[in-house]
């Protein structure tokens, strides 16, 4: 445990290096490190709390994909974000309706990390993403024909078709691209 709290002195230390360093390293002592980080989320504040996230994105597991859910829910933009980015590289289908609630609140750069976390989550994100995509024309219409174009699933097909005959020449591409990706319209012939 020592070297646990070691770490975590390290990553809120206030220096950047060194913080980025721990964050690196607290996965590697598992449930221990874990426990300190949920009780560290919950009682800290600012660049603190930022950094506690930023080691949770190490993490892998239901555990860990629980309380970036729950980072999600901050006020502090650049917390959602982090917590974003970790459940791109730890998906999980609890994430995905709040994802989607972020896709719609304006924050261009958030719009971005929540579609690419919930392809990252794939096939469980692909209902909540067709309702986006047959909704009104927004920027998160687009995300979704794009997160849907790189999930690949075939339950999209029918919504990428309709969204070719929209007029947004990005949204036609990404819904061509997904169907190409999907095979959709290609002939396979033997020469």
């Amino acid at each position: 445990m020592r070297e646990v709290a070691l770490l975590l002195d390290e990553l809120l230390s206030g220096d950047e290096q060194r913080a980025e360093r721990a964050a690196r390293q607290l996965s590697a002592w598992g449930e221990q490190a874990l426990s300190a980080l949920r009780d560290l989320l919950d009682g800290t504040t600012g660049d603190d709390r930022w950094w506690v996230v930023r080691a949770l994105a190490e993490f892998s597991g239901e555990a860990a994909a629980a309380l970036l859910v729950q980072a999600l829910k901050e006020r502090d933009p650049a917390i959602r974000h982090c917590a974003a980015l970790g459940l791109q590289r730890n998906p999980s289908s609890n994430a995905v309706p709040k994802l989607v609630e972020l896709m719609q609140d304006g924050d261009s750069l958030m719009l971005r990390l929540a579609a690419n976390a919930l392809v990252a989550t794939g096939a469980p994100a692909v209902p909540d993403l067709l309702k986006l995509l047959e909704g009104e024309a927004s920027p998160a219409q687009l995300e979704a024909a794009r997160a849907l174009a790189l999930i690949g699933d075939t339950r999209a097909i029918p919504a990428l078709f309709a969204a070719c005959e929209r007029d947004s020449a990005l949204l036609e591409y990404w819904a061509g691209e997904g169907l190409e990706r999907m095979g959709v319209g290609m002939v396979f012939f033997q020469p």
